[in-house]
C-alpha cells in the first residue's frame, strides 16, 4: 500500500485512485456507481472523471498512472486506443477488440473487456431473459457489438444476426466470430425475420434516432434491450414500447453489471448490484 508521512514521520495509508476516462464524460454515472460499491464492501478508495484529451489520451493515462492511479475505465472514443496501450489483454478483451478496462500493477497494464458479461448479467440474472436457444438481433458493427458478441454467443442463442447499415462490417463480424450461429447482413436484408431478442449497440439513439429496422422483425412476446441509457426512454426504449415489446430496457443495468465485474478485478469482492440499479432508477 502506498502511504504517505508528515513533518512527524507518522505515516498514513493513501487511498487507492480509479477514475473513468471519456469524452465527453460529465454524464457518466461511474463514479456514483463505484462509490456505492466501495461503501458496501468497505473499500479504501476513490473513484473520480477524468476528461481525456482526444489527441493525447496516452498522456493522461500515463500522468494517471504516475499519480498512484490503480485503474481506469475506459468509455468513448477511447476504448480502441486502450487496448493499443495496455501491455496485456485478457481473452475477451482480444475478441472485442477494445479495452473498458484498465488495471495498473508491477506486472505493467493488463486489459480487459467487461461490457459483454455486463448486458449478459444484466439480461439474464436482473431480467430473467433465457437466450439460450432465442433468435437475437444484435444492431450496429462497432465497438459495442464486438464488446457484447462473444459473451451472448457464450449463452447459445439459437441464432445471432448481426444487422448494420453497412452490410460488409456486419459479414466481416460474423465471420471473425467464426460460429455456426452467427450471421451478418444489411439492415435492408431484413424482410420477413423475427427476433425474439433486438439489441441496439448502434450510436443512433445519441441523436435521438433508431435504426431502420422493419416493424414487423420482433416476434411476439419479443423483447428489445437499448445498450444506451438516459433518464428519459431512448428513442429505442420508444421503439420497443411502440411495436409490443414484452419488455422494453435501456443499459442502466448493463452499465452497473460491467462496473461491478471491473470492481471485482480492481478490488477481489463482487458488489451487490441490484441496490445500486435501484437506487440510480430512482434518481
Amino acid at each position: 500500500m502506498r502511504a504517505s508521512s508528515n513533518h512527524h514521520g507518522y505515516i498514513f495509508p493513501m487511498t487507492d485512485q480509479y477514475a473513468v476516462i471519456g469524452n465527453p464524460i460529465e454524464h457518466s454515472k461511474s463514479p456514483l456507481i463505484h462509490a456505492a460499491f466501495a461503501r458496501q464492501t468497505g473499500q479504501d478508495m476513490h473513484y473520480g472523471r477524468l476528461l481525456g484529451d482526444l489527441e493525447e489520451f496516452e498522456a493522461d493515462v500515463d500522468e494517471f498512472v504516475d499519480g498512484g492511479g490503480k485503474g481506469l475505465n475506459v468509455t468513448v472514443p477511447f476504448k480502441e486506443r486502450a487496448f493499443r496501450y495496455a501491455d496485456t489483454l485478457s481473452d475477451r478483451a482480444r475478441a472485442a477488440g477494445a479495452v473498458n478496462t484498465l488495471t495498473f500493477g508491477d506486472g505493467g497494464v493488463h486489459g480487459d473487456n467487461t461490457d459483454g458479461v455486463g448486458l449478459v448479467r444484466d439480461l439474464t440474472c436482473n431480467q430473467m431473459f433465457r437466450i439460450e436457444g432465442a433468435n437475437v438481433l444484435l444492431l450496429g458493427a462497432g465497438g459495442a457489438v464486438r464488446g457484447v458478441l462473444r459473451p451472448l454467443l457464450g449463452e447459445r442463442p439459437g441464432k445471432l444476426v448481426i444487422a448494420n447499415r453497412t452490410a460488409d462490417k456486419a459479414l466481416s463480424l460474423a465471420a471473425a466470430a467464426g460460429h455456426v450461429a452467427v450471421m451478418g447482413c444489411g439492415l435492408d436484408e431484413l424482410g420477413g425475420r423475427r427476433f425474439d431478442l433486438i439489441i441496439n449497440g448502434t450510436a443512433a439513439g445519441l441523436a435521438a434516432k433508431v435504426p431502420e429496422i422493419p416493424d414487423d422483425c420482433l416476434a411476439d412476446g419479443g423483447w428489445t434491450y437499448d445498450m444506451l441509457y438516459a433518464n428519459e426512454p431512448t428513442a429505442f426504449v420508444q421503439w420497443g414500447l411502440s411495436h409490443g415489446a414484452a419488455r422494453a430496457l435501456d443499459g442502466l443495468g448493463m452499465l452497473v453489471e460491467q462496473a461491478a465485474e471491473s470492481f471485482r478485478l480492481w478490488r477481489g469482492v463482487m458488489p451487490d448490484t441490484a441496490a445500486v440499479i435501484t437506487s440510480l432508477r430512482a434518481g
